[in-house]
């Protein structure tokens, strides 16, 4: 990764190496196969097959530049996968052009859940990619959420129990509640996760009894709301451009369901 444009990701490398497409000295490569230095190291890649339809989706970007873009996912689209509605699928129409050199297909770079709605990054560069995805891995990229959740919570606190096994933090603080003669509390909750593992804002809320409002999966029965969609959405991000060194902090308003219930509610003012 690195050496070839055409593969900016470690993902993209397996694909390369599994169908063949990357040889050593002449042979195909495996991941197996060692280098010991001087060796010829080539990647072929094939003309890509127009696809047959196109996907007609818009979407709202909020920042964009030759690099990379930050959009609004909306509730109810898988970011990327086998499904032909994706937002992977539906980013190359919503972009323009990156004049780079190294310019390819937009891709997404982390991911959102199915329910779940706000800013989602894409790089529209080999570098860019590769850069993003060193900043998520080195924990240097902000992030903050908002759910309402339900029942009695404390103000503030730190949820640190695993996620499929793996070492899992996120931090929460309690920003405003409601009396619910359904659900007896509401609140609206402000979340940072310091790592990123599947789901993991809904189960830690859901070990604490607090589980989100209109969660299927986590949620108490019997409180499961239906229809209204999962509360809860990527609200910003804050980090520093890899390639231009700006200073990006970009913020994406609550849905209208948050606001029916909190309607009041403003964000804090943060200098960064």
């Amino acid at each position: 990764m690195g050496i070839f444009q055409s593969a900016p990701t470690k993902s993209a490398l397996k694909k390369a190496i599994k169908k063949q497409h990357i040889k050593v000295n002449g042979l195909p490569a495996s991941t197996a196969t060692w280098i010991k230095g001087g060796e010829v190291i080539a990647i072929t890649v094939p003309e890509e097959a127009k696809p047959k339809k196109t996907l007609v989706f818009s979407l709202k970007i909020l920042f964009e530049d030759d690099h990379l873009a930050i959009i609004h996912k909306p509730a109810g689209i898988q970011v990327s996968g086998n499904s032909f509605k994706t937002i992977a699928n539906a980013l190359s129409q919503n972009l323009n052009q990156s004049n780079e050199s190294d310019a390819i297909v937009p891709q997404p770079v982390h991911r959102l859940d199915y329910a779940t709605t706000g800013l989602l990054l894409a790089g529209k560069t080999s570098s860019s990619i590769r850069a993003l995805n060193a900043l998520f891995e080195s924990k240097s990229i902000g992030k903050t959420y908002y759910a309402i959740t339900i029942g009695e919570m404390e103000e503030s606190g730190v949820i640190t129990s695993p996620v499929d096994g793996k070492n899992a933090i996120s931090r929460y603080s309690r920003v405003d509640h409601v009396h619910s003669d359904r659900f007896g509390r509401l609140n609206l909750v402000e979340l940072i996760p310091e790592t990123g593992r599947r789901h993991q804002l809904r189960i830690h809320l859901a070990s604490i009894g607090n589980p989100i409002l209109g969660d299927p999966t986590y949620g108490v029965d019997g409180l499961i709301l239906k229809g209204k969609g999962l509360y809860l959405h990527a609200y910003s991000l804050n980090f520093i451009h890899p390639i231009t060194e700006e200073h990006i902090h970009q913020a994406d308003e609550l849905p209208s369901r948050f606001r029916k219930i909190f309607p009041t509610w403003l964000p804090p003012r943060r200098s960064y």
